[in-house]
């Protein structure tokens, strides 16, 4: 009888210590990575909107308060750190470490559950913004001519935004200086105009209304760094269940 040429399989196995260990393999596949790419874009995005909010804020004279200069600062600090917490999450997919990964979505949750919180109380506290804005321009206004970083910021923000006085140009009245002339800053004069010489719209309307213009593009874009934060959550869970699946059969 001839010998059959049939080859024998290799193990695919190894009894030891009452179990099986799987070989190492050579060209098997790995888990997917996980979603932390998005949210690398939306720390970026953060990053973008609070140097952008910093210069829009700084040129409307309300970056000055503490309540207006910290938004922006906070906006920065929370994009870096959601780009760091990324870099997490990419190496926890590498490495297929269910720790990590996990420490991730947690992480990633926690931040998107404080930015929903911060844009409710935004809506929440509208008119403490307006407030804060008001008492602002009347604190410049006071100080105009004496204090010379005020005077230039608040010219500036007139010619700028066409607007006199906080609600109109009646409130320079107000102010010492210009009430025993009847006068208010040549930045609130307009140029080469044939009806009004004056501006006749305050500047907290205008700067409401520039906010609102504003608002008006960052909600799409704060709504899409929401979507990217979800989307991230989701496929770090199902990196977690695939590298749990994977524990359990070995």
């Amino acid at each position: 009888l001839r010998k059959s040429g049939v080859r024998k399989e290799a193990p695919t196995a190894e009894a030891g210590n009452g179990g099986c260990r799987c070989p190492p393999s050579s060209g098997g596949s790995r888990l997917p990575p996980s979603g932390s790419a998005p949210p690398q874009v939306c720390g970026v995005a953060l990053v973008a909107i609070g140097i952008y909010a910093q210069v829009a804020l700084d040129k409307a004279l309300v970056a000055s308060t503490a309540s207006a200069a910290g938004t922006p600062v906070a906006i920065l600090v929370l994009g870096i750190i959601i780009f760091f917490i990324s870099f997490f999450g990419c190496c926890g997919a590498w490495k297929e470490s269910y720790c990590m990964v996990t420490t991730f979505a947690v992480l990633l949750s926690i931040i998107f559950l404080v930015e929903v919180a911060a844009a409710i109380a935004g809506y929440v506290f509208k008119d403490k913004v307006r407030s804060v804005l008001e008492d602002r321009l009347w604190d410049a206004m006071n100080k105009y001519g004496e204090d010379k970083v005020l005077t230039e910021r608040v010219d500036e923000l007139q010619r700028r935004f066409f607007c006199c006085g906080a609600n109109n140009y009646t409130d320079w009245s107000s102010i010492e200086r210009f009430r025993v002339n009847n006068t208010v800053p040549q930045s609130c004069c307009r140029v080469n105009s044939t009806s009004s010489p004056l501006c006749p719209q305050g500047c907290l309307q205008s700067i409401e209304a520039w906010m609102k213009e504003k608002i008006l593009i960052v909600a799409p874009v704060a709504l899409g760094i929401a979507f990217f934060e979800i989307l991230g959550i989701v496929f770090a869970c199902c990196l977690m269940k695939g590298i749990r699946s994977g524990y359990e059969v070995m």
